[in-house]
């Protein structure tokens, strides 16, 4: 009995796993391809055209996705130019615009009219106007012995002829790119908008509803999103931004679905990943796992400790920190997660073994090529270890770590070259620039922070650096304070005009020789110029060199793959450009013992409320809604449904991307992976690899029913229900 109850539940997870198999597909696929692939997706669950997807003759959908700022997706909601995306993709102006007296970071922001919206200067929204593989116009005309700089070279001489025909008598901008390591080439003509205003956004106790304990996680509640509107001038064309620009008209509409999703549903994702490495050899994969990713996640964590601490200690750091720490966090928690899959996966092993097969069958064929190429990368990974390493550490330590080291090098032009821009007439606009462009700075700056972040990672960047590649500036620590690296950074600190707006105001403002010369020798610019000038003498030539010497060998090695294995399927590795990934509505099994289940409710969110708390707390308004179930049209048999996962291949830029049915039609919003999942930008497992979207009923329930803004909903465009249309007999 016991044994015939055993087979019949093996027999079912089989079945299952079969199933789920069957639906998750791996590959983030290039829009104008998809004809090629549209028997696969009608029979997966599509029920329009490819045509209907991405068209140049007539509006289709990819007329409606749009690359939000520079790194993630966003998409057109109503014809009035309202777009959808992520709380924390619009993070950054939802910060820039909060202040004590105004804090829309707790409070959240809806504008009740259009002359509410707020600007937010340098932010664009970009559309794909058309795509057009040119390989055939330009590797038939490159040498076959370029160096990789002569190769960019002549592939940019004979893109230009190309972009310049694509966009003549156009406001568009175009652009040639590489794919599969250059194997192909793509013409990618865009349209950028340049007035984008924030229409509304949730208070982060919903948009960032469990911070940095639930990020990358499931079962996950979160509402992560928030809205802006595209403006145009009365032409409908991009325009500065200005009083005179009207909402934008789109070419096309994305229909809102409110049947929701069940198990097994079809759906697809339209969006920017920005960069996946699928084709690694197995010695990069090596350095990811032992080098690479363990010292960036000591970095951040030693960082993030600081930050944390400060932003729950007063309201006002919490402000000033939240985007700064928002940053720092999420490829911290990501990298985390990605070390475990790749270590659970055995993905190193599956590598070798893959290369393996790949010499093999070059052997068998009498190809001397691709086996050559495959050695050189093993040989030029040995060289490259120490120098992508120490490019690592100038990032984090710079870019992601104390402040003042970025702000004080943004005067390296006025103070190291002073003599030059006062010769020709441009020091004083200089002097202008730096005296009144700096507010931004101060606003969101804590001395006392900045020094603890730097105390904090100057210990792992120097047991982390190699020979030969540290800073001379470092020295210091042993031959004047004994080895104490805290003491030398208090001394920074307390020396340096640049943690004083004051005494940067005055020295600005009496700028001359002796100015100069005390600037030049501030020591926190000596620090920050010391680490740039390392970096761009010792470590980035022979980087770029290196990363040259790889690139070329990778092109050969990705090549042979195609002629060794024919039989396989291959799909180009994102590097930001519009793909569509599709699979079905689903849970996983992720580890033994463990299975998630698609869909989270709001009844979870109460589950995990925890008064006061800085990452589960929650505003009364909505725990009201919930006791009352006053849901409106948007919750189900007394429920409200909050997130659900599906196997959509993602990665970052995904951020923002629209989950749509077989229809068209819009039923969530991708904001973050299982962590389970975040090996797939190396190694995609469809037994475990979800991407997590917000329901799209649960957003225009906060909308409408929370934050009291129908008219946007009004604005928007809802898809007929199916149990409402007609049956035809």
């Amino acid at each position: 009995m016991h044994t015939i109850a055993a087979f019949r539940h093996s027999l079912l997870v089989l079945c299952l796993l079969l199933a789920r198999l069957g639906l998750a597909h791996e590959g983030m696929w290039l829009p104008t391809l998809l004809q090629s692939i549209e028997s696969d997706l009608k029979t997966a669950g599509l029920r329009i055209s490819a045509e209907d997807i991405y068209s140049i003759e007539r509006g289709s959908i990819k007329d409606a996705i749009v690359l939000f700022g520079g790194g993630c997706t966003a998409e057109v909601i109503s014809g009035q130019g309202l777009i959808l995306t992520n709380h924390h993709c619009g993070f950054g102006q939802i910060q820039n615009h909060s202040s004590l007296e105004n804090d829309y970071l707790k409070n959240g922001f809806w504008a009740a009219n259009k002359q509410q919206e707020l600007r937010n200067p340098g932010l664009t929204a970009t559309f794909i106007v058309r795509m057009e593989d040119v390989t055939d116009r330009v590797i038939p005309f490159l040498k076959g012995d370029l160096t990789e700089p002569q190769r960019r070279e002549a592939v940019s001489k004979l893109a230009d002829p190309l972009i310049k025909d694509a966009i003549k008598g156009t406001h568009y901008k175009a652009v040639v790119r590489p794919f599969n390591y250059g194997n192909s080439y793509f013409l990618i003509v865009t349209e950028t908008f340049r007035d984008v205003r924030l229409v509304g956004a949730p208070p982060s106790s919903i948009g960032k509803f469990g911070a940095d304990t639930d990020n990358w996680m499931w079962p996950r509640h979160t509402g992560d999103f928030s809205m802006f509107r595209i403006y145009a001038g009365p032409d409908n064309l991009p325009a500065d931004p200005s009083d005179a620009n009207v909402p934008f008209v789109p070419r096309h509409v994305l229909p809102i679905n409110m049947d929701g999703v069940k198990e097994g549903d079809f759906a697809m994702i339209f969006g920017f990943p920005g960069s996946t490495q699928r084709y690694l050899t197995s010695y990069a994969v090596q350095h990811v796992m032992e080098v690479q990713d363990p010292m960036r996640i000591a970095m951040r964590k030693a960082s993030l400790g600081v930050i944390d601490a400060a932003m729950r200690s007063s309201d006002r750091l919490r402000i000033q920190y939240a985007a700064k720490q928002s940053s720092i966090s999420n490829a911290y928690k990501k990298w985390i997660g990605e070390l475990r899959g790749l270590k659970e996966l055995n993905a190193l092993e599956e590598k070798r073994a893959y290369e393996r097969m790949y010499l093999e069958k070059a052997a068998a064929q009498g190809n001397a090529e691709y086996p050559l190429a495959l050695r050189r990368l093993g040989e030029s990974y040995v060289d490259y270890r120490d120098l992508a390493n120490a490019r690592d550490l100038f990032v984090e330590m710079v870019y992601y770590g104390p402040e003042v080291l970025r702000f004080a090098e943004g005067f390296s032009e006025l103070i190291d070259h002073a003599d030059q821009l006062r010769a020709i007439g441009k020091l004083e606009l200089a002097l202008e620039d730096a005296r009144s462009g700096k507010e931004e700075f101060w606003k969101d700056y804590d001395m006392e922070v900045d020094k603890r972040v730097f105390k904090a990672l100057l210990p792992i960047y120097r047991a982390n650096i190699g020979a030969g590649l540290a800073p001379d500036v470092l020295k210091e620590i042993d031959t004047r304070f004994k080895g104490n690296a805290d003491a030398w950074v208090d001394d920074l600190y307390a020396r340096s005009v640049f943690v004083s707006k004051e005494k940067l105001a005055k020295a600005l403002q009496k700028f001359g020789p002796k100015t100069e010369t005390m600037l030049k020798a501030d020591p926190l610019y000596r620090v920050t110029r010391s680490f740039h000038d390392t970096f761009l003498s010792k470590v980035r030539p022979a980087h770029a060199e290196l990363s040259d010497r790889i690139e070329g060998d990778m092109r050969i090695y990705v090549k042979g793959m195609m002629e060794l294995f024919p039989e396989r399927t291959y799909w180009p590795d994102a590097n930001s450009t519009l793909r569509l990934s599709y699979g079905a509505v689903e849970g996983s099994d992720p580890r033994d013992g463990v299975t998630y289940i698609a869909f989270s409710t709001l009844d979870g969110v109460m589950e995990k409320y925890v008064p006061g708390d800085h990452e589960f707390d929650l505003p009364q308004r909505l725990m009201d809604l919930h006791a009352a179930k006053d849901y409106g049209p948007y919750g189900v048999n007394g429920s409200m449904p909050v997130c659900f996962t599906s196997s959509l291949h993602t990665t970052g830029g995904n951020s923002g991307s629209p989950v749509l049915n077989g229809r068209g039609e819009l039923i969530g919003l991708n904001f973050d992976r299982t962590w389970e999942s975040t090996m797939s930008d190396i190694r995609f497992d469809p037994l475990k690899c979800r991407n997590i979207s917000v329901d799209v009923r649960y957003i225009l329930f906060v909308v409408d029913r929370f934050a009291g803004a129908k008219h946007l909903v009004d604005e928007m465009t809802i898809a007929p229900r199916m149990i409402d249309l007609p049956v035809h007999r």
